[in-house]
C-alpha cells in the first residue's frame, strides 16, 4: 500500500496457457523508485522508513473467502511489483493507478489461495500496457484519482474462487460510516522478511466518518477529499504495503459490497492506530462503468 508523510465445486484453470512466476523476483510497488519519484526532495527519507508490510493485527483467509481478490504483478524496467485489485468482469479488474503507472503489462491472478503454489482453482491472465486505463487525473504527488481498470489479454472463467466483486447501485448516497469494513490482500508478513505473503490476509475496523478521518489527518484536506474513503486503524488493524489496489468492502444485504480500493497509508507505519485510507468507489462508479464493459 501506498505510503505517505506515507464456494460449491471448482472448475479447472481456464488460461490455455500457465503463467509460471519467479516469486524471487517479486516486490511491493512501494520498493519501485518510480513510486518514490512523484515525492519532493524534503520527503524523499520516507523511503527509508520501513513499516510492517502486511495486512496488519489480520488473519488469514479461509480458501474461497474473497473469490473477487486479486494478486496483481505489474512489470517494470526495474523488476515486478506486487498490489492487489479485485475482479470486475471476465476481462476487466480493478485496482489502483499507483499499481501500473509505468508498466509494461503484467499478469493478474485470480482464484488463489496460496498465490505460490500451482492450484487447481488458480487462473493466471496476461495484459499489456494497451489493456491498462488510468484516471486521467491521476496525480501521484497527492494521490488523487487513484484509480484503474485492466483489460485481460484473454476472458477468466467464473467459478467457486474466481467471481466478481459487487459496487455500489448508481444514486447509492451511503457514507457507509459506522459499517464494519474489511480490507484483504498479499502482502510481506513481517519486517525481518523479505517474503510477501503466500496465501490472502484480512482484517476488519469501522468504517469512519469522513470529519473523522479528516481529523485524524490533522485537517489535511489535500489528501482526505470526498473521494476517499477511510477505515480506522483501531487496534492496529490496517491495509498496508503490498495490498495497494485491494478491495475495503461492507456486508450489505449478506453479500460483500466494494467500498474502497487499497490507496494509502500514514509512512509513520501501519499498525500505529493512523486511519488508512482508499478510494471511494461511489465517487467514481461512472467512471468505472466507463473504462469496463460493466
Amino acid at each position: 500500500m501506498k505510503i505517505l508523510v506515507l464456494l460449491v465445486g471448482l472448475l479447472a484453470v481456464a488460461s490455455a496457457e500457465w503463467i509460471e512466476i519467479d516469486w524471487s523476483q517479486v516486490r511491493p510497488i512501494e520498493e519501485f523508485d518510480h513510486y518514490w519519484a512523484r515525492l519532493p526532495a524534503e520527503l524523499q527519507y520516507l523511503r527509508q522508513l520501513l513499516p510492517e508490510r502486511r495486512i496488519t493485527n489480520g488473519q488469514q483467509a479461509t480458501p474461497g473467502q474473497f473469490p473477487y481478490q486479486i494478486a496483481l504483478l505489474s512489470t517494470f524496467a526495474a523488476g515486478t511489483g506486487l498490489c492487489g485489485g479485485t475482479v470486475l468482469t471476465n476481462n476487466f479488474i480493478l485496482t489502483a493507478a499507483h499499481c501500473v503507472q509505468n508498466a509494461f503489462g503484467g499478469t493478474a491472478i485470480m482464484g488463489a489461495h496460496n498465490r505460490n503454489l500451482n492450484e487447481a482453482t488458480q487462473q493466471r491472465i496476461a495484459f499489456t500496457s494497451a489493456g491498462i486505463n488510468m484516471h486521467p487525473g491521476y496525480t501521484p504527488t497527492n494521490i488523487r484519482n487513484d484509480i484503474a481498470t485492466v483489460r485481460l489479454n484473454s476472458a477468466m472463467t467464473f467459478n467457486a474462487r474466481v467471481a466478481p466483486t459487487r459496487i455500489p447501485a448508481a444514486g447509492d448516497s451511503r457514507t457507509f460510516a459506522g459499517m464494519t469494513g474489511t480490507v484483504s490482500g498479499f502482502g510481506r508478513t513481517s519486517d525481518a522478511s523479505q517474503a510477501t505473503s503466500a496465501v490472502v490476509m484480512f482484517t476488519n475496523n469501522p468504517i469512519m466518518t469522513q470529519a473523522d478521518c479528516l481529523s485524524s489527518w490533522g485537517g489535511n484536506t489535500n489528501l482526505i477529499q470526498a473521494q476517499n474513503i477511510c477505515m480506522s486503524g483501531a487496534g492496529g488493524r490496517s491495509a498496508c504495503n503490498g495490498d495497494s489496489g485491494g478491495p475495503l468492502t461492507v456486508r450489505d444485504g449478506g453479500n460483500s459490497l466494494q467500498v474502497g480500493i487499497v490507496s494509502f497509508v500514514s509512512a509513520a507505519g501501519c499498525s500505529i492506530g493512523m486511519p488508512s485510507v482508499y478510494v471511494r468507489v461511489t465517487f467514481f462508479r461512472n467512471w468505472i462503468l466507463a473504462n469496463s464493459d460493466l
